[in-house]
This record gives structure tokens, C-alpha cells and sequence, in this order.
């Protein structure tokens, strides 16, 4: 099985279904979105993609874009999508670093990606399209390449399942973006799984929050696909703004929302739900970040119908946790919810700093195996290699560097980041376990902490907080809020005020933004 084939599936038992509708109201059915991802797919093959090549694409999320994936991976190719916010410098470099063999690009993006692509002396075939929408941008782009030589139709790729199916680039710990590599096994792997989990059927209408360089994005194209249902896309301009969020779920009867618990927590806190109905909304998933338990809270009281899933993973592993949110939440819950149990078509083992399996109850580094993981990063062979870990008998597990403690009743509660880890003063602090401790006062609304060296206190940790009302707490009584919480020795040493904290293109907080404020 192989991505693809979902859609060729649904286009022959759901032709009529809408496959993709934008937010402001341009729809594709199925058959229609068969019929213009193979016309891409075969001016691809006489551009010269190939099965196993990588297929870049910079366009704002779009009908357009959702065919330009189909496209690609109906010519055997990997899709690579860049960031349509992000610089031109930074998407250069992830296109001529994956060494795209073509690239179909939004005029506007045209010049800018040329000259950074000719920086690093890579020259793929390019596919411009005259902007993005519906689909008919791409159409049209067709068209006029077609009126100037038309190309035959060809067969539809059937690689294997180990073929790279796209590459997520990630922030790196260099300075420079790592490409996660996702074969049609790993996501066909994590699809089956979401499609017996959540049972979606043709009457549901999935929303798509994510931008498409976010692995959350897997979930929202492929899932809905499975079962004919309908994928509505939340263009970037309305994707932070809560108010006008929280509309477009009513307005276009979202039944299945996800996104990271930034945006959930936004919506609850400021999206004026009550002025609105959402009686086919049934499921609220989430992933990325922690939800703090306040905010959770909120939006269950507000949305009590719906089933909410916690679910967790790194890029590396798309979903490798999952757990179902008892509702309603206690008013005596302060601590996030767990992350729940493995998924069962996967494994993982809790191990201590040696690679060695810690009993249970005992905290330590969450490592996991099976069909959804990566095997590894695209021409990073080092950091591959660092990545795994042999744990008894081989196959090795993906160490995902979150610290996690398995609880008496089999979940897995998420403790931190392993490098979120630091000493101070010989003592061990998370800095995590600060912003639990934070989250608790009822007048924070986002907090973020951060640790950089200072030759006076070693390490400095620098609480960043935006309160509900905005403004400015007493630093006094946050010091003895603190206190009554956790250890003296982890009190923040600096606490700055902000209206909202910065965010990443993904909506998660921006913390290499926050240590460059100091």
C-alpha cells in the first residue's frame, strides 16, 4: 500500500464527494482531484521526476497544493513542501539540500527561490504557477504548458513501500533545518492506524490547521481520504486568529479538529464560543506541545460534546502515543494530561541514561520502533546513526528525547525534554516542571522558560509569561507563588512580561526566539 492509492480509491467509490474545500468556499470532488493530480503527475515524468526522486514545492496551503503532493507522489517522487512564510534563504537551502529534481512554485516566490537555489549551484526544472487557490492556478499552469507541447498520460508510480513518501524538515541543533525522511510505510503505517481509531466516515469534515511542512498535516490530507470524507483547509491568515477560528469551525461544520493546544488554547480563551453552535464537531485531537490543564479545562466546559485525544509523537514518529481525555476535567487537575499508551501497531521501552530499561514508576527517555518510525535524516548519516539506540535484542528504538514516567495504570505521563535538562547549582532542573508550576497561577496565560549560561549564576533561567489581562504580576508574589511549589534553587532568576509569546510557523512556542532576548 502506498499513499496515493487512497485517493484513486476514494475517487472511484466517492467521485462526487468533495475531496478538498478552502475556507472561503472553492471545492474539489474526488474525481476531480484524481483527474488534476495525473495531469501533474505526467508533465512531471516529461519534466524528468523519476521514481525516488524529491519533488519541492513552495505554495500557500491551497487546493493547488494538496494536488501538487498527489502529483508527486503519482510520479514516484517525494514530496518536499517548504514553508511559504519562511525566508528565501531557509527554503533554498532545504530544496538544494534534498536536491529536488523539480519544484512547482507560486510566481511570487519564483525569483527569490532561483538565486538562493543558484547559491548553493542546484538547478532543478521549474513548474510556476500563477498563484495559489482552488485549483485553478495549477490548472491553468497546465494548460498554457500543455498549448505549448502537450505530454502523453502515463501509468501511475507503484513504488515500493520502503520509497521515501515525503521529507519534513525540522529545526536542527547545527543551525540548520534537518530533513526527517517518511517512507509509504511509515505513512500508511500511522494512516490505518488514525483510520481505525477515529472511524471517520464520508459524512465528516476534517479540518486542516497545519501548515503542509508540519507533520500534523499527515493526519489531516490522508485520513479523510480513507473513508470519502471532505478536508477543509485553514489558510494561514486566519490560522492564529481565535475569533475568527472559532467561526469557521461553525460555519463550515467541522466534526474533526486538529491542531497543537496553542491554538485550542487561544480559541477557548478568546474565540466567543458560546455565540456559536457545533453540533457535528465530535472529535478535538491534539499534539505538539503540552495543553495546560487551566486551558483544557475551559475548552471542554465550552465544547463538552466532543471526544478530545491527546496525542503525542515527534516528526520522527508522526503519532506513537495516544490517550483519550476523561471528560469533564477536574477542577483538581493542575498537571497536563499523560500521553498516553503506545500505539499497537508500535513498541517502545522507558530507559535511563546508560540505554538501560527502567522499571516502572521510574522516570527516563521514551524510545520507540515500528512501522511509523523514520529510519533516519536525509544525508545526515551521524545524526542517524546518534538517533537509535540498541535496547536488548535488535532492531534498535528512535530515542526521542523526551523524559516521560510510566504511572500505575500503564500511562505514560511527558516529564520534558531531554535537552531542556540543566544543573544548577549541582542540582538537576526541568525546565518544563517551572512551566507546570507557573501554569498553576490563575492569572498566566502562556508562559515559556528558558536556561542560558551566566558566569555569576551558572545557568540563568528566564521565565517569560503573558498574562490574561495583559500587563505585569508582582515579581514578589510570583517568587512566593513559586515557592510554595517548587524548590528554592528552581525559581526563575528573571521574569519578562509579553503581550503573547512568539510562536513558530507551526504554532509552537518559539523558544530559540525567547533565548535570543536574553
Amino acid at each position: 500500500m502506498f499513499l496515493h492509492r487512497y485517493l484513486g480509491k476514494a475517487a472511484r467509490r466517492w467521485p462526487d464527494n468533495v475531496a478538498v474545500e478552502e475556507a472561503g468556499g472553492s471545492s474539489i470532488s474526488y474525481r476531480e482531484l484524481d483527474l488534476l493530480s495525473d495531469r501533474l503527475r505526467d508533465r512531471l515524468v516529461h519534466m524528468g521526476v523519476r521514481r525516488g526522486d524529491r519533488l519541492g514545492f513552495w505554495i500557500r496551503k491551497s487546493i493547488d497544493a494538496v494536488a501538487t503532493i498527489l502529483g508527486a507522489l503519482k510520479a514516484g517522487a517525494a514530496y518536499v513542501p517548504v514553508d511559504p512564510t519562511a525566508p528565501p534563504a531557509r527554503n533554498g537551502y532545504i530544496l538544494a539540500d534534498c536536491a529536488v529534481a523539480a519544484a512547482v512554485v507560486e510566481s511570487r516566490f519564483k525569483d527569490s527561490l532561483l538565486a538562493e537555489l543558484a547559491t548553493h549551484g542546484a538547478r532543478p526544472r521549474v513548474l510556476v504557477i500563477g498563484g495559489s487557490g482552488g485549483g485553478v492556478h495549477l490548472r491553468a499552469a497546465l494548460d498554457e504548458e500543455d498549448r505549448l507541447a502537450a505530454v502523453p498520460a502515463v501509468e501511475t508510480a507503484e513504488p515500493s513501500p520502503d520509497d521515501l513518501a515525503y521529507i519534513l524538515y525540522t529545526s536542527g541543533s547545527t543551525g540548520k533545518p534537518k530533513g526527517v525522511v517518511l517512507t509509504h510505510r511509515n505513512a500508511v503505517s500511522f494512516v490505518e492506524w488514525c483510520a481505525e481509531t477515529f472511524a471517520p466516515s464520508s459524512g465528516d469534515r476534517f479540518s486542516s490547521h497545519a501548515p503542509f511542512h508540519f507533520d500534523l498535516s499527515i493526519l489531516d490530507i490522508y485520513t479523510p481520504m480513507t473513508r470519502g470524507a471532505t478536508l477543509v483547509l485553514f489558510g494561514e491568515e486566519v490560522g492564529k486568529n481565535p475569533r475568527e477560528l472559532a467561526k469557521l469551525i461553525a460555519d463550515t461544520g467541522i466534526s474533526v479538529w486538529y491542531s497543537a493546544p496553542s491554538t485550542l488554547s487561544l480559541i477557548a480563551q478568546f474565540g466567543q464560543i458560546e455565540r456559536r453552535s457545533y453540533p457535528r464537531l465530535r472529535l478535538v485531537l491534539f499534539a505538539g506541545e503540552v495543553f495546560p490543564a487551566t486551558h483544557l479545562r475551559s475548552l471542554v466546559k465550552q465544547w463538552p460534546h466532543p471526544r478530545y485525544f491527546n496525542l503525542y509523537g515527534p516528526t520522527e514518529t508522526n503519532v506513537c502515543t495516544w490517550y483519550e481525555v476523561p471528560t469533564p476535567v477536574a477542577e483538581e487537575c493542575t498537571e497536563p494530561m499523560p500521553i498516553g499508551r503506545t500505539c499497537p501497531h508500535l513498541e517502545s521501552v522507558v530507559v535511563d541514561v546508560d540505554g538501560r530499561p527502567v522499571p516502572k514508576g521510574t522516570e527516563g527517555e521514551l524510545c520507540v520502533r515500528g512501522a511509523n518510525v523514520t529510519s533516519g535524516y536525509w544525508n545526515l548519516p551521524a545524526l542517524s546513526g546518534n538517533a537509535f539506540i540498541a535496547v536488548g535484542e535488535p532492531p534498535t528504538y528512535y530515542r526521542t528525547g523526551d523524559i516521560v514516567v510510566e504511572q500505575p495504570d500503564g500511562n505514560l505521563r511527558y516529564l520534558g525534554r531531554r535537552d531542556r535538562m540543566i544543573k544548577k547549582r549541582g542540582f538537576r532542573v526541568e525546565l518544563g516542571e517551572i512551566e507546570a508550576c507557573l501554569y498553576r497561577h490563575p492569572e498566566v496565560r502562556e508562559v515559556a522558560v528558558t536556561a542560558l549560561p551566566d558566569e555569576r549564576l551558572g545557568m540563568k533561567v528566564h521565565a517569560h509569561i503573558a498574562c490574561r489581562h495583559g500587563g505585569k504580576l508582582s515579581l514578589i508574589e510570583l517568587k512566593s507563588f513559586c515557592s510554595e511549589r517548587i524548590p528554592t534553587y528552581m525559581i526563575p532568576d528573571v521574569f519578562s512580561f509579553h503581550a503573547t509569546l512568539p510562536k513558530t510557523s507551526t504554532d509552537k512556542t518559539d523558544y530559540q526566539a525567547l533565548k535570543a532576548m536574553g
